[in-house]
């Protein structure tokens, strides 16, 4: 499978271009800046240049599914929140509908299931997630969201816990590699088409984690 990664070169993005190569797709790392395809080349990724906030659909050319993983920062103002987080997302989303390419995996928060009860600062951030997310699921793209909880960078561990978005609790935090690992899981699942997932730390195999209960 070609998968398209935006963001590739962030802290999930690297690590997902990685174990897509690993797990036998092809992955396309979408960079803002030339200076990072070294660095997706070395984790089996195909570089290509796109910038959220101009010109990035031609970098999806040839794809099979697109995983979102941009993101504007917390050294940024939410003017950029606005433009990546949101409006790239939007832009990506559309890109997808308008080349036939189906399969979207988004990268969202856990507290964007209700931006008003997280901390007053971060607000804006979570509405900027949950109407990424929103949007999303009103195209008709064969979609899976995740919403990881407070993210590491210890080593993976190949080991999660999941709550469907109607079900479950808070849990542990959780590596960025088992977020990047988790999202192989779904993109090779298509039982995770339609879901969203509250992604936590835990001691359940990715692969059987992400199976939705009947």
């Amino acid at each position: 499978m070609n998968v398209a990664v935006i963001g590739a070169n962030g802290g999930i993005g690297r690590e997902l271009v990685q174990r897509l190569a690993d797990a036998g797709h092809d992955p396309i790392g979408v960079v803002r800046d030339e200076a990072q395809f070294e660095t997706i080349r070395e984790r089996g990724g195909e570089p290509r240049l796109g910038d959220l906030e101009g010109e990035f659909a031609t970098a999806l050319e040839g794809a099979d599914a697109v995983v979102f993983t941009a993101g504007a920062g917390g050294d940024t103002g939410w003017d950029k929140t606005l433009m990546i987080d949101l409006w790239g997302a939007r832009r990506t989303i559309d890109a997808c509908v308008e080349q036939g390419i189906d399969r979207f995996v988004m990268i969202s928060s856990i507290q964007a299931s209700n931006p008003l009860a997280a901390p007053e600062a971060i607000r804006p951030y979570l509405v900027a997630k949950r109407s990424a997310d929103d949007y999303l699921r009103s195209t008709g793209l064969e979609a899976t969201i995740v919403r990881p909880t407070a993210l590491t960078d210890d080593e993976g561990t190949g080991q999660i816990s999941v709550a469907f978005e109607h079900r479950g609790e808070d849990g542990d935090d959780i590596p960025r590699a088992d977020v990047a690992q988790t999202v192989v899981a779904c993109l090779e699942t298509a039982a995770t088409t339609g879901e969203t997932i509250r992604l936590f730390g835990g001691e359940t195999p990715i692969e059987q984690a992400i199976i939705p209960d009947e």
